[in-house]
């Protein structure tokens, strides 16, 4: 990795299937969730030429299916070290089979811990779980964000995400989409609500609000199958940021993501 470079990070997977994300700094190879199975997980690393035999450890973010399905392999396949706050190993057991004691370690809500060579701060969000988190990940003055699966995005939470070099965020449904599609009237309910899902025009304008100079991708995750479609995402996005004179294409980029697709590894 050259002197300029803190991280290379590859969204592995991202939406409502199943969801996997892989960073690396020089000493550390890290990878958050595993949402997929362990068999499926091996194959989105080696897109990015990557093998979980040299992954230091796995962070979890909360313990819905869709981001622990392959935890438990993952840990007594490759003897990885796995971080999730106190609520979130309580609200697992029992779903990932026996992962060895000195494999699990605590990682509290807002609290920073020091890997290697990186320090990755967690922080809580809105989102029907026991204690859902997600992380920011920092190194040489660059960071890396990750936001996904919360109902809204509240002032604190800004304030730690502010002006990161790069984002994974929610752009999980098109309102419209969702409020004529086949779900029923309770799902349709808590996707909406203040513990759901952020919408494509919730996730720009969290954008809007949070992106600084230093910021030059943006990464729109956790897309319904059901209820988006990666232009209306990507459009909403787009189109957003332009009406804030942000500098849409000339001081940033915005990516879409793949539910079953790594993203090419990119330098932060």
């Amino acid at each position: 990795m050259s002197e300029n470079n803190a991280f290379k990070v590859s969204i592995l997977a991202s939406g409502s299937s199943g969801n996997s994300l892989y960073i690396e700094s020089d000493r550390k190879k890290i990878l958050v969730d595993a949402g997929l199975s362990g068999k499926k997980i091996t194959s989105l690393l080696a897109e990015v030429g990557k093998k979980p035999e040299d992954l230091d450890a796995l962070l979890v973010t909360h313990e819905h299916r869709d981001h622990i399905h392959g935890v438990g392999v993952m840990a007594r396949k490759y003897k990885l070290d796995v971080y999730a706050n106190k609520q979130t190993w309580q609200a697992m057991d029992g779903m990932l089979g026996n992962i060895a004691t000195e494999q699990k370690h605590i990682f509290e809500m807002g609290k920073v811990l020091t890997f290697g060579d990186m320090d990755i701060e967690s922080f809580g969000v809105s989102h029907d779980a026991a204690a859902p988190q997600f992380y920011r990940f920092y190194k040489d003055g660059k960071s890396f964000v990750m936001l996904t699966d919360t109902g809204y995005c509240s002032d604190h939470v800004r304030g730690i995400i502010r002006d990161a070099d790069a984002y994974l965020v929610e752009s999980n449904h098109d309102l419209e989409m969702l409020r004529m599609g086949p779900y029923p009237w309770s799902l349709k309910q808590r996707i909406l609500g203040d513990r759901g899902h952020l919408s494509n025009d919730d996730g720009a304008l969290v954008m809007t609000d949070i992106i600084g100079d230093r910021t030059k991708r943006i990464y729109l995750g956790h897309l319904s199958k059901e209820n988006n479609i990666k232009e209306l995402a990507h459009m909403t996005m787009e189109n957003t940021l332009r009406e804030k004179d942000l500098g849409v294409g000339e001081t940033f980029e915005i990516y879409d993501t793949d539910p079953d697709k790594a993203t090419d590894l990119f330098a932060i």
